[in-house]
């Protein structure tokens, strides 16, 4: 049977995803208690409201994030995020916070989701999280997107350097490109560096450039 390991962080109302944005909000719209007023005896069901960024939780950036002119949510083709081959770059514990061209050169990564397992995800949750991150280089989103990379997803609170004049080269070179970016991933500790199949798929949201998804990775037989 096929094993499955979930790379996403579960999503609670009042969490913190990237410090300094609203966390999401989770208010009744109906209750099990007044649903029983409107259904059979016996029948009730539950209905919230949901108030929260597209950028909560694991989420995926299409090119409309940072390219006007580049496709939405609506507009990525399943093909681009369901079932692509996984490349699992392992940099956690080396002591070092970017992910260069150095780590990524000995991969065949054309075609592939290339994942970057920086173990950025331990702080999750914390003040520590946005601190001194990992990040993708501005060269190593250049190699990837020269050699083919389907998609690039990473552990940590954003794949561009965080920097006080609000440079983001990985994001404009990779979705310019129209390689689609997943951040906030975890749990790719558990994944081999070969093998796997990578699926990262938000809803068909017109309009929108970045959203929450359930990532995770199909392991080899």
């Amino acid at each position: 049977m096929a094993r499955f390991v979930e790379l996403s962080h579960v999503i609670t109302a009042g969490m913190v995803t990237y410090p300094g944005l609203p966390a999401p909000e989770v208010t009744p719209y109906l209750t099990r208690e007044t649903s029983r007023e409107v259904y059979a005896p016996g029948t009730e069901f539950v209905i919230d409201w949901v108030r929260m960024l597209g950028n909560t939780g694991t989420y995926l950036d299409s090119p409309f994030h940072r390219h006007a002119d580049g496709p939405d949510l609506a507009g990525l083709p399943l093909e681009e995020l369901a079932d692509l081959p996984a490349i699992v770059v392992h940099t956690a514990g080396s002591g070092r916070r970017a992910v260069g061209v150095e780590d990524l050169s000995g991969h065949a990564v054309a075609g592939c989701a290339v994942l970057l397992h920086t173990g950025g995800d331990v702080a999750f949750g914390t003040p520590a999280y946005g601190v001194d991150a990992p990040f993708l280089t501005g060269d190593g989103a250049r190699w990837l997107a020269a050699e083919g990379a389907a998609l690039v997803g990473i552990d940590a609170v954003n794949i561009d350097e965080i920097v006080e004049r609000g440079e983001r080269p990985v994001h404009t070179l990779l979705l310019a490109a129209g390689i689609p970016i997943v951040e906030h991933l975890t749990g790719l500790d558990l994944v081999p560096d070969t093998g796997a199949r990578f699926t990262a798929a938000p809803p068909r949201f017109s309009g929108l450039g970045t959203f929450p998804v359930r990532a995770y990775a199909r392991l080899p037989d």
